[in-house]
């Protein structure tokens, strides 16, 4: 069963911008069933259910049929999602075109198995519509709007600072899917192009001059590390869709107090222990299996960064005695704890030498 997510970064930014329309804070975290801790990562996953029940319950608190529509003209991308950051990373409009549609589920992630790019180029009659493909989109209006609304004004804001794009309009009419709402002004105050409900798509009439304009470039280190973050995230979501990668998301926190267990992990996944068992199986391992080979993993880590103590990987990967560790260790690498420090440290300042 699908479960479809979106970056943190969009409830914790719709909470601030509900509050500022004169929403109770309280009520909408209570209405949404969302946890704050879970927000303080704005990469974290929060269940898109949860995102839009915070959209249902700030357009009741405001009062404001348009909130969603609102928001996404008021927050910038960059603001909220590592993607907006990426997006004007590349120096022309269609690399960012790719790079968004690679790194899209770390914006929303539908969990649908679907491999479609999230934004297509559709010609039709010599035009060229920038059609945004998710079904989620289509089955979720307010998600559309508020979407639109921050691509729209976001390249607005970026062409006014750049001469070239002076001439050029985007969009130049849009098409939704869903029926013409009834603060159908905001649209038009906000868009100011011809808008076409209850169409066959939802997407952005563009000049086809503008995919190939040239963007101002960025600093191309920072642009690699953002790539490298992104990459990142998107290797973890994809784990966490895997009941490998849910079973080790669990337990991450819970490692060190040393009562990581195969009960508990079930118990937090709503499923018995045999389910889990199963479902482990079926990925050809078993839940010691990653238990063993994540503290593995965590214990190089820790080590290789020199700035925690073997007693203290111990504790931390979920062992009450370094005896133990240190034999878990060997097993793992040949090594013991010590002897894998010092050589680690030898070879890092080789390097640098």
């Amino acid at each position: 069963m699908p479960n479809p997510t979106v970056a943190a970064g969009y409830p914790k930014a719709l909470l601030d911008f509900a509050v500022s329309r004169g929403a109770d804070r309280q009520m909408l975290i209570e209405r949404s069933h969302l946890c704050l801790d879970d927000l303080d990562d704005q990469d974290n996953r929060i269940p898109l259910a949860n995102y839009l029940a915070l959209l249902s319950a700030g357009i009741e608190l405001c009062n404001e049929p348009a909130l969603s529509l609102l928001f996404g003209e008021a927050v910038r991308l960059q603001d909220i999602s590592l993607v907006g950051l990426i997006g004007v990373a590349f120096d022309n409009v269609e690399s960012v075109r790719r790079q968004v549609n690679r790194y899209a589920p770390l914006t929303l992630d539908a969990d649908d198995g679907g491999t479609a790019d999230a934004i297509e180029l559709v010609r039709e009659n010599g035009d060229v519509w920038m059609k945004f493909t998710s079904e989620i989109y289509q089955a979720n209006p307010l998600l559309t709007e508020s979407g639109f609304a921050r691509n729209v004004c976001g390249a607005r804001a970026l062409a006014a600072s750049m001469p070239n794009f002076a001439n050029l309009s985007f969009p130049n009419a849009i098409r939704f899917t869903h029926a013409e709402p009834s603060y159908r002004a905001e649209y038009d105050r906000i868009f100011g192009v011809p808008l076409f409900f209850d169409s066959h798509m939802n997407g952005l009439l563009v000049d086809e001059a503008i995919l190939n304009m040239k963007l101002p470039r960025t600093n191309p280190y920072l642009a690699e590390i953002m790539s490298a973050r992104a990459e990142e995230l998107l290797k973890s979501l994809e784990s966490s869709k895997t009941m490998r990668g849910r079973v080790e998301n669990l337990l991450i926190p819970i490692l060190h107090t040393g009562e990581a267990n195969m009960d508990m992990v079930a118990g937090k996944l709503a499923l018995s222990r045999q389910t889990l068992f199963r479902k482990l199986k079926a990925e050809g391992v078993t839940f010691e299996q990653v238990l063993d080979e994540l503290r593995h993993r965590l214990a190089l880590h820790y080590l290789s960064g020199r700035k925690v103590s073997v007693h203290e990987t111990a504790y931390l990967v979920g062992f009450s005695e370094p005896g133990a560790f240190s034999r878990a260790f060997k097993r793992w690498t040949g090594f013991s704890p010590r002897i894998y420090v010092s050589r680690h440290a030898s070879s890092a300042n080789g390097a640098g030498a």
